[in-house]
């Protein structure tokens, strides 16, 4: 019985990631751990805390830890993608994350509400 527990944990970490947008179980994760078409987002400088992850296409609001609170990113993102900013009035503002860029100490933190594959209307921020 218990080789059949650890067989279904092992065949479940070999699952490739279906969802656009999830919590990463990971106290941190390096360039290489980010898969090819996502952008992990952590709540501390330093790719520290657990990642938020974003995948492409469509906008996906950004949840607590990294929600006006993101550090840090890296995106594997194929396509250039945009971090969200909500700004009183119902005006937005937008900042390109391009394929392969990162930050280690992210000026966006206090910023980031969400992120889309468009820069939907807002304004370069």
């Amino acid at each position: 019985m218990r080789q059949l527990a650890a067989a279904a944990v092992l065949f479940a970490a070999l699952l490739p990631v279906t969802a656009s947008a999830r919590p990463v179980a990971a106290d941190s994760a390096s360039i290489s751990a980010v898969p090819t078409g996502h952008v992990y987002f952590w709540p501390k400088p330093g790719q520290m805390g657990g990642a938020w992850d974003y995948a492409p296409p469509g906008f996906k609001a950004a949840e607590p830890p990294v929600k006006r609170s993101a550090g840090s990113f890296d995106s594997h993102a194929s396509v250039t993608v945009y971090a969200i900013s909500d700004q009183p009035g119902g005006r937005c503002l937008y900042r390109a994350i391009y394929p392969d860029d990162y930050s280690d100490n992210w000026d966006w933190s206090g910023k980031f509400d969400g992120v889309s594959d468009t820069a939907m209307g807002c304004q370069a921020g």
